[in-house]
């Protein structure tokens, strides 16, 4: 079977599986570019970023990591594998960090009151548009800033433009959790760079 452009991930897949590997490479070139994104703004290392992007690829083509085209896309499962391998090599990192205050709900680096968490919610634009213009950087830091949980669901939303249900899916939590992540997420992103843009 020649593979072109339209081939489906499920039958690279099955290529693949057959032992073609020029049907690895396909998949590889059809999502290592967004997979790479979501892992570098997730982790803010682009050497992490690219060994965790290695190892999604050499344990789906290994078969350590078991994909099910019935339970949703290819590339939201390598989301669910990357968020995994960079919680895994965070995990030495999070048991250092002091625990977050009593009584935090949903507790992260920034707080957000209720208030700020609706505007925020109902007021956000993409926020892939601040990537492209001179605030890229700053908007970059202020997502390294966030909880990690917080700043999973803002990617995913405003860059990958997944859905509540793909992000529960890729973050294995209920939808009433993504959508609470990503509106104090949101916030905490707008509170930092007002607080930048008042401060320049």
């Amino acid at each position: 079977m020649t593979i072109t452009p339209t081939t489906t991930d499920d039958d690279l897949l099955r290529q693949m599986r057959a032992g073609r590997a020029d049907a690895f490479a396909a998949l590889y070139r059809r999502h290592q570019g967004p997979v790479y994104r979501f892992a570098l703004l997730r982790c803010g290392s682009g050497d992490t970023a690219a060994d965790i992007v290695q190892e999604c690829f050499l344990g789906l083509l290994g078969g350590r990591f078991a994909f099910d085209p019935s339970r949703g896309a290819l590339q939201h499962f390598l989301f669910g594998v990357a968020r995994l391998l960079i919680l895994k090599h965070e995990a030495p990192r999070r048991r250092e960090s002091p625990l977050p205050e009593a009584g935090a709900p949903d507790a992260g680096t920034f707080g957000a009151d209720d208030d700020e968490t609706e505007a925020a919610c109902e007021a956000a634009g993409p926020l892939a548009r601040l990537l492209a213009d001179e605030a890229a950087e700053e908007v970059r830091r202020a997502l390294a800033r966030l909880a990690p949980h917080y700043r999973d669901a803002v990617i995913l939303y405003e860059m990958h433009d997944l859905s509540y249900l793909e992000i529960a899916a890729v973050c294995q939590v209920d939808i009433g959790t993504v959508r609470s992540r990503l509106a104090r997420g949101r916030a905490a992103l707008a509170k930092h760079l007002r607080a930048h843009a008042g401060a320049a």
